[in-house]
C-alpha cells in the first residue's frame, strides 16, 4: 500500500523536482512526455525549475532548429515535445483530436466533410504557415455556407499541425501560425507509438497511477484493456482508499520522508492536471482555488512537495515583482526558502529588470 506521501515523492522524483537534473533539455522534454504549451513562456519555466543551469536560449535553439515543436497532443491541448515524439505520439492521439471536434462544430460546418476540409487545409498550410483564423477564412472560399471558425477547428483536429516560430519563443505575442508536422520536420524514420507505448510513457513520468489517471492525462478512453494487455510488464500497488495503482517495475519510489525543496511550477504544469485524483499534490480545496478560472491554470508553489500557493510576475517601470499568494499559512523557514528560490526565478525570467522583489500577499 502506498500513502499519499509515497505517491507525492514518487511524482516529484519522476518530474525532476527533488533535485535539479543534469539532463539536457531535449532529453528532459522526452522524459517528461512533453510539457504543456498553451502559452509561449510556461515550458521555459517548467524546464528551469527542473534542470541545472537551464537558459532561455537552450529551448529557443531547440525550437528554431526544429529539434522540438509545439502541437496538440494529450487532451487535444498544445504540448512542447521533441521532433521524434511529435511524429510518434500524434497518431495514437488522433481519436482525442477527432472527439474534440464537438457536435456543435459539426453543425456549424453545414455539411462540409471534416476529412475533405483537412485535406484542403493541408494544401494551404504546406504552402505557407497560417493562423487558424486565416485558415478558416481561406477554407470558407471552398465551403461558403460553413462557419470559418468551424472550418479552422476541423483543420486543427484533422491535421497534425505544429506552431511555427517565432511563436513559442520566449515572450512571443500574437496568434500562432501553423503548418503540418510532415512539412516542418520531414518524414519520420520510425513507427508511430501505440497506445501501450503512451501508457508506459505516462507511468515513467507520473506513476504509480490508476487507469483513470492515465485516461485523464491523455484524453483516451478504454485503457483498462491496455493495462490488462501490458500484464507482467507492470507492477501493482494499492492506495489508501484501496484503488489499484500500476507502475513500472524499476521506477523510483523514494522514501516518503525524502526532503522536497521549494519549487515554482509554471502555468499549466502537467502535474496539476495529469490525474483523475490529484490528492498526491493538492487537496480538493486547493484544486478549486487553482482552477478557479476555466481554461486558466496559474503558476503554483510547492512546499514540502504539495501545492501551497499561487504565483505570478508583474512588471512596472522596469521593476519585476514575484507575487506569491499562499493558500495556507506557510511556516517562516519555508518563506525564506521560497524567497531565495523566487529571487532565482526572477533572475531567470526578468534579467533586464532594474529591480526585483518577492512579495507575499497573505490571505491569513
Amino acid at each position: 500500500m502506498l500513502t499519499r506521501r509515497d505517491l507525492n515523492r514518487a511524482l516529484l522524483a519522476r518530474q525532476l523536482l527533488l533535485e535539479r537534473s543534469p539532463m539536457a533539455p531535449l532529453e528532459a522534454i522526452e522524459h517528461l512526455a512533453g510539457l504543456p504549451a498553451q502559452a509561449p513562456n510556461p515550458p521555459y519555466i517548467g524546464l528551469w525549475t527542473r534542470l541545472r543551469d537551464f537558459r532561455i536560449e537552450d529551448l529557443s535553439e531547440l525550437l528554431t532548429s526544429r529539434a522540438a515543436v509545439r502541437l496538440a497532443l494529450m487532451q487535444a491541448t498544445p504540448h512542447l515535445v521533441s521532433a521524434r515524439d511529435a511524429r510518434r505520439l500524434r497518431p495514437p492521439l488522433q481519436v482525442v483530436q477527432d472527439r474534440n471536434l464537438t457536435a456543435a462544430s459539426h453543425e456549424r460546418l453545414r455539411g462540409a466533410d471534416p476529412a475533405q476540409v483537412a485535406a484542403a487545409a493541408r494544401v494551404l498550410v504546406e504552402q505557407r504557415p497560417y493562423t487558424v483564423k486565416e485558415l478558416g477564412a481561406a477554407l470558407a472560399g471552398q465551403w461558403p455556407d460553413a462557419d470559418p471558425a468551424a472550418l479552422g477547428a476541423a483543420a486543427r483536429a484533422g491535421l497534425p499541425l505544429v506552431q511555427v516560430p517565432p511563436h513559442g519563443l520566449w515572450g512571443a505575442v500574437g496568434q500562432p501560425a501553423w503548418t503540418t508536422v510532415e512539412h516542418w520536420l520531414g518524414a519520420g524514420d520510425g513507427p508511430a507509438a501505440t497506445v501501450d507505448d503512451l501508457f508506459l510513457r505516462y507511468l515513467a513520468a507520473f506513476g504509480p497511477a490508476t487507469v483513470r489517471d492515465v485516461q485523464a492525462w491523455s484524453g483516451l478512453g478504454g485503457l483498462g484493456e491496455v493495462a490488462d494487455r501490458l500484464g507482467d510488464r507492470l507492477v501493482a500497488y494499492r492506495d489508501e482508499q484501496g484503488a489499484e495503482l500500476l507502475d513500472l517495475p524499476e521506477a523510483p519510489l523514494p522514501h516518503p520522508d525524502t526532503p522536497a525543496p521549494a519549487r515554482y511550477l509554471a502555468d499549466f504544469d502537467a502535474m496539476l492536471d495529469a490525474y483523475d485524483d490529484t490528492s498526491r499534490i493538492m487537496d480538493d480545496r486547493d484544486r478549486r482555488d487553482v482552477f478557479a478560472v476555466p481554461g486558466v491554470v496559474p503558476g503554483t508553489v510547492l512546499v514540502d512537495g504539495f501545492v501551497q500557493a499561487i504565483w505570478t510576475i508583474t512588471r512596472k517601470k522596469g521593476a519585476a515583482t514575484l507575487v506569491v499568494r499562499p493558500l495556507f499559512q506557510i511556516p517562516t523557514r519555508d518563506v525564506q526558502d521560497l524567497t531565495e528560490e523566487g529571487e532565482r526565478l526572477l533572475a531567470f525570467a526578468a534579467p533586464d529588470a532594474t529591480r526585483r522583489d518577492v512579495r507575499f500577499n497573505s490571505r491569513w
